[in-house]
């Protein structure tokens, strides 16, 4: 008996080398792949602030944005700081043509399409938390990484209000959002809002993991 070849290889030598050309150049197509990562970024939400006690604010405010997100918490009466600062994944997807806002208060030409947002409104009513300057502080971290994601990925994503007024950590400024949802600010919440557009031809998902210390969201499209 021969020595063991895998895989293989068919008689036909022109055969072997589409075998060769699919597994080197298109991996997926052998390994019967249903989806392709067309982007990841990771933060660490232990450096968000370099003031520890106001760190802890922007931290747990992106974690309940997270579980809003997820549908875990509805309301204030829902929020167990134990439960939200569990490590945790999530995602969800878009289909073609379907639109993500980061909160529900959206400008006109934005409006058709929006499927999901964060079910969130960042303020004490909601059991956010305040740095004595802000509630919600932190959330405009987790949508510029979103965004940062959105478009490495390739999507369509828009930002009319940036960040340029303070620092994100681990994100470079022209990635940075400013999110505001006011109750009867309605133009202002609207244009400091996120909305990101699905201009694939398939779906995308966006994937959320928390391990306990580091944020990562990929985005990944179906083949």
């Amino acid at each position: 008996m021969g020595p063991f070849l895998w895989p293989p290889w068919p008689n036909n030598i022109f055969t072997s080398l589409i075998l060769l050309y699919s597994l080197f150049i298109n991996p997926a197509s052998i390994l019967g792949a249903s989806s392709v990562e067309l982007s990841s970024k990771t933060i660490s939400l232990e450096t968000r602030y370099q003031v520890p006690s106001v760190n802890q604010v922007f931290k747990d405010n992106i974690l309940l944005t997270l579980n809003y997100m997820s549908g875990t918490v509805r309301g204030k009466n829902d929020v167990n700081w134990e439960n939200v600062k569990k490590p945790a994944q999530y995602e969800f997807t878009l289909n073609p043509g379907e639109r993500f806002a980061f909160h529900d208060t959206l400008l006109s030409q934005y409006k058709d399409g929006v499927v999901k947002t964060t079910n969130a409104h960042f303020n004490s009513s909601d059991g956010f938390l305040s740095d004595r300057w802000l509630y919600g502080d932190g959330v405009c971290h987790l949508a510029s990484l979103i965004h940062w994601a959105a478009l490495d990925a390739g999507l369509e994503s828009i930002s009319l209000a940036s960040h340029d007024f303070a620092r994100i950590p681990e994100i470079s400024r022209e990635y940075g959002v400013s999110i505001k949802y006011m109750p009867g600010e309605t133009a202002n919440s609207a244009r400091q809002n996120l909305y990101i557009t699905n201009n694939q031809n398939v779906p995308v998902t966006f994937v959320f993991e928390y391990d306990g210390t580091n944020l990562k969201v990929k985005v990944v499209k179906d083949l």
